[in-house]
């Protein structure tokens, strides 16, 4: 008996969800997601596997090369810091098992897929893509508040030190030699150490950037691999 494609794929759709929606939420509260739930994501996407490549659901049998080339990819990516948390690096490795190739439901996505690309990576690059939005929301943000100082208000927003020590933030500003400077990559040092010196000066607000977690990005990419599509194949198909 054949089982209908579709079925398989709204499936992977549904699980997708779920598990990365309970994951956003948790990474949101705590930064942490559990590891069980790419356990559950990767069993699932074996079994699926395991019923389309029997039922000869698969066009090209290659096209499974693409998981342990994914997975490797991943984490190689997270040895390079090119993803920062473990979580993330986990959940695309389990993506490349339920999503091996572009997903089609029913009409979508949008955009026909024109290549035969590996789905995790659709979902990572349209991830990525997505993310690198987030500077043009806080400048919407940034202006409906009428705090336009740059390149300040591209990267984050002004709020009290009393509320960014109970906040998900990294300060936009470090004290050096007695004067705010702007840091672009704040690492390597002691947010509520540095968070205590401004108050010391009497400083009441400052700018911060918010501790985005990967893991809303790549919900949000998830979504738009069934729905809309590849967005960079896109993107380079109309430059070119």
């Amino acid at each position: 008996m054949m089982v209908d494609a579709t079925i398989l794929n709204s499936i992977r759709l549904i699980t997708g969800v779920v598990l990365l929606a309970y994951a956003s939420y948790t990474d949101i509260k705590t930064r942490r997601a559990a590891n069980i739930l790419w356990v559950i994501m990767g069993i699932v996407g074996a079994i699926l596997l395991v019923i389309q490549y029997l039922d000869g659901g698969f066009p090209n049998i290659w096209y499974l090369v693409f998981i342990p080339i994914m997975i490797a990819l991943m984490y190689a990516f997270f040895q390079m810091r090119l993803l920062f948390g473990g979580a993330d690096a986990k959940a695309l490795m389990a993506l490349a098992i339920l999503i091996p190739i572009q997903p089609v439901i029913e009409g979508f996505p949008f955009w026909k897929p024109y290549l035969s690309l590996p789905g995790s990576w659709i979902i990572f690059a349209n991830a990525t893509i997505l993310f690198l939005l987030i500077p043009i929301s806080l400048l919407v943000i940034n202006i409906g508040k009428r705090n336009l100082r740059f390149p300040h208000c591209l990267l984050g927003y002004v709020i009290s030190v009393e509320k960014a020590k109970q906040t998900f933030v990294w300060p936009l500003e470090k004290i050096k030699d007695g004067k705010r400077k702007l840091m672009f990559m704040p690492k390597n040092f002691d947010v509520d150490e540095e968070l205590a010196e401004f108050e010391k000066l009497g400083i009441k607000e400052i700018w911060v950037t918010p501790k985005i977690p990967f893991m809303i990005p790549l919900l949000a990419g998830f979504l738009a691999a069934f729905f809309l599509g590849d967005i960079l194949l896109q993107i380079v198909q109309v430059i070119l």
